[in-house]
């Protein structure tokens, strides 16, 4: 259950600059434009949204966060990401607001679409279902065995994470810092996200476990939750999700919003100097093709850190218009919590259309104002 913090909180906050030292700087893939396109037309025929909401989701350009993270990805490559970025928060909205029943049979739909991606889907499932299969059966036309079977195991742990969370949910629950993380560390969704930076790679399994690799993908993954999770709290907050770092510090260390970002930023620094002396100590494997796509991978790893901060500020996600206003000065009003299926000021309750979807109420964030 949730304790209870004896805690005015503060009209504003600042966000820390997590990536100041950073090498990784911004790049997008020159397809994202044409991707996006084609992208946002194959989901938006499925109708898993009413016109009004999809318009809110498109707001939040999940296309762009593929592109700036697959920037050197040819044309199908970044459309098999920005695909799968719009898989991703598909699950993520209707997921957000279902109980733990409901987001496993979910989970199990999605993961069966995965594993069966040529078996018609049953007209009256949920739509994940249908929008799942359609992006593995043209993905896997691109990936190698070797990326496909890596993206799917993750991806099987990324949906049963999801299924935790709504469990932790359901119960009130908010973990301490370790558990937290634990589990942060598959609902993020980086592992597979990853997969796609091999889709024509063979990269052995014996590589991607070699101690010093693991390293460099865990420090990313959690420098990635950090990023995230600092940029999504308010929205979280005034909506009443407490699956963020920030709420798991401020209880376990019973202290205030500044000082705990404060406590996250002092954690980021020692991850980035972990992170870039890990970089340093890659070994060499074979002395050619393996060694080539381990370098390429472990950038890729590196520019996604940096793919999910520009993205957060880019993209209407949470600041609304004043994201890139907010990455300058860095100060944000703390919005009022009034609960998660109100009107929130600058949140609005949608509905999901047809009769495909959960039928329930959901909320975005629209604006800065």
């Amino acid at each position: 259950m949730i304790g209870k913090i004896d805690y005015i909180p503060p009209p504003s906050f600042y966000i820390p600059d997590t990536l100041r030292k950073w090498p990784w700087k911004r790049d997008i893939n020159p397809h994202y434009v044409e991707c996006k396109a084609e992208s946002s037309t194959w989901l938006e025929s499925f109708r898993a949204f009413d016109p009004k909401a999809q318009h809110r989701f498109n707001m939040c350009d999940f296309n762009l966060l593929a592109a700036l993270a697959y920037p050197r990805l040819n044309k199908p490559g970044c459309r098999i990401g920005c695909d799968l970025m719009n898989v991703f928060f598909v699950f993520d909205e209707h997921s957000d607001v279902a109980d733990v029943n409901v987001v496993r049979k979910q989970a199990a739909i999605i993961m069966h679409a995965l594993r069966n991606p040529h078996e018609p889907r049953p007209m009256t499932e949920w739509i994940g279902g249908e929008i799942t299969r359609q992006f593995w059966a043209n993905a896997t036309k691109t990936m190698t065995k070797t990326s496909q079977q890596r993206f799917v195991d993750a991806f099987d742990a990324y949906t049963s994470s999801v299924v935790q969370e709504a469990g932790d949910r359901d119960g009130n629950r908010l973990r301490d810092i370790e558990s937290y993380m634990k589990l942060r560390r598959e609902t993020i969704g980086a592992r597979p996200s990853f997969a796609i930076l091999e889709i024509e790679m063979d990269i052995p399994d014996y590589v991607i476990r070699h101690p010093i690799i693991e390293a460099i993908t865990k420090s990313c993954v959690d420098i990635i939750i950090i990023g995230n999770d600092i940029c999504s709290y308010n929205v979280e907050q005034a909506g009443g999700n407490t699956h963020n770092l920030i709420g798991s510090v401020m209880h376990e260390f019973q202290i205030g919003l500044q000082e705990a970002l404060q406590w996250i930023s002092d954690l980021n620094d020692e991850l980035v100097q972990k992170v870039l002396s890990d970089f340093a100590r890659v070994p060499t494997f074979d002395g050619g093709i393996v060694d080539e796509q381990v370098a390429i991978y472990v950038d890729g790893l590196g520019n996604w850190v940096q793919a999910n901060d520009s993205w957060s500020f880019e993209s209407q996600r949470y600041f609304g218009t004043k994201g890139l206003e907010i990455q300058r000065h860095r100060h944000v009003a703390l919005l009022t919590y009034k609960g998660g299926t109100e009107v929130l000021g600058n949140r609005i309750q949608l509905r999901l259309g047809d009769e495909r979807t959960c039928q329930i109420s959901w909320v975005l964030y629209i604006n800065g104002r």
